[in-house]
């Protein structure tokens, strides 16, 4: 009358794997759905930060967020970036990243334009009153 017979061993070790398994899938879902936390982090911090080094305030900005697109962008910052809309600028959406070496916020040369209602799509270089001197190509360095 052990407790421990092989009939038992083996129902616990099956039922490690199944909570292995669903773990494993409820995480992955997290993490397609909201990102890596950690990055998110970096993002939240480093990019709001450097808006304000910059001389901007919440008055100048309509809309700031934290965004992870569904497509690859440069490889050469994090994943997620953050979409800033200022107030003097609403056709444009400017979009920032932090680069993954040196935690350095850089803006992406692309700037999204306004083609409906709440709707950006187009992608503009052209230089703009929120430009900065130096930025990187959006969809450079994705191989």
């Amino acid at each position: 009358m052990g407790l421990l017979t092989k009939k038992n061993v083996l129902n616990i070790i099956l039922g490690i794997i199944l909570i292995g398994i669903v773990s494993f899938l409820f995480i992955t879902m997290y993490l397609l759905n909201n990102g890596n936390p950690y990055h998110n982090y970096l993002v939240n911090k480093h990019i709001p930060a450097h808006l304000e080094q910059l001389g901007y305030t919440g008055e100048d900005i309509v809309k700031q967020q934290r965004i992870a697109p569904k497509h690859g962008v440069n490889h050469s910052v994090y994943h997620e970036h953050y979409e800033v809309i200022f107030k003097d600028e609403p056709q444009l959406e400017y979009l920032y990243g932090l680069t993954k070496k040196e935690k350095n916020v850089v803006q992406f040369c692309e700037k999204e334009t306004l083609i409906a209602k709440n709707t950006y799509g187009y992608m503009t270089t052209e230089k703009t009153n929120h430009s900065e001197s130096e930025c990187i190509g959006y969809l450079d360095n994705r191989n």
